[in-house]
């Protein structure tokens, strides 16, 4: 039986991994079969994560997340948790080719994933001028044509965010009303450089390396015109990755795993959850970080504690 099984491989998962590892709890993380490094994979450059004041590319940071989780110890396997048994003290994990693995403590670090919308060439072009995440590229903008497609806070404030670089600024919404809140929507209105597209979504998107402009389809009468665009941003939303725990785990009203406080710790005793899984709001690679050293802190402690009530029991017989 292992003493942490960590489920997901993105900056919470390798660092919950790495902590863990130091700590000489031997973990054993699930790295999946397809979807290894999590969001990160599909970003290029990465300047704002500490440590790479000239930027490092995705991929290779969560290379190097791994191999520094492996050097300490942590063994990786390339497969998918397709069941979790959390019922009992001893935890269950079942993996994708049928194998049950047992542990006294499971950290749950398994992300979310950005809403698409579905269209042809929109991964393509991921990190040539398509981006879900303002905070992550906007800066990579600067004096640029760009638009954001969505009607909420999020689209309301990655829009806003990014009239800081670009020139000009499109919020593209479905419907002739925002869903976003008044205030949020306020900010938006009286922003010179934002222009709001009403009635429209994306038919098409065009670009060969990169991003050169999108098909409008009216939501009115269909009629289509194009839009020239250096940037386009997609906030419609993101789903946390919680299937594999629903009935099992308590949610929040966003939908993310409920943990206790600034911990990690879940309705489930034993059970710790990090990362995006947890976070509707922030959603970056460095707080993702910094709640999976949380959760293999909390693990470790409730390992200690076991230990020191196995040993009373022993001591009292």
């Amino acid at each position: 039986m292992h003493q942490i099984i960590i489920i997901g491989s993105g900056p919470a998962g390798f660092t919950a991994a790495i902590y863990a590892a130091r700590a000489g709890l031997k973990p054993l993380l699930f790295a999946s079969s397809v979807g290894i490094g999590g969001e990160l994979m599909n970003t290029t450059d990465v300047e704002n994560f500490p440590g790479f004041p000239e930027g490092v590319q995705g991929p290779d940071l969560m290379q190097k997340m791994q191999e520094q989780a492996e050097r300490f110890g942590t063994e990786v396997v390339y497969d998918d948790i397709v069941e979790v048994d959390f019922s009992g003290e001893v935890k269950r994990v079942t993996s994708g080719d049928g194998a049950v693995h047992e542990a006294q403590t499971v950290i749950y670090a398994t992300g979310s994933a950005y809403r698409k919308l579905g269209i042809e060439d929109e991964d393509r072009l991921s990190g040539h001028g398509v981006s879900w995440c303002a905070t992550c590229d906007g800066f990579f903008f600067r004096e640029k044509t760009i638009a954001v497609v969505g009607g909420g806070d999020s689209a309301m404030e990655e829009a806003t965010f990014l009239t800081r670089f670009a020139d000009k600024v499109y919020i593209i919404h479905r419907r002739e009303e925002l869903k976003a809140s008044k205030i949020m929507q306020q900010r938006a209105f009286d922003n010179e450089k934002i222009e709001l597209v009403w009635n429209s979504e994306i038919a098409a998107i065009h670009g060969e390396t990169e991003l050169t402009g999108v098909t409008l389809r009216s939501t009115a009468d269909a009629s289509e015109r194009e839009l020239a665009l250096d940037g386009l941003f997609i906030a419609i939303g993101n789903d946390p990755r919680t299937h594999l725990v629903h009935g099992k785990l308590e949610l929040t009203a966003e939908g993310t795993i409920a943990v206790e406080g600034r911990s990690s710790r879940t309705s489930v005793p034993g059970v710790f959850a990090a990362g995006d899984v947890t976070d509707p709001t922030y959603r970056q690679a460095v707080t993702a970080a910094a709640s999976g050293t949380i959760a293999a802190l909390d693990a470790e402690h409730y390992i200690a504690a076991l230990h020191q009530e196995q040993a009373a029991a022993l001591a009292a017989v």
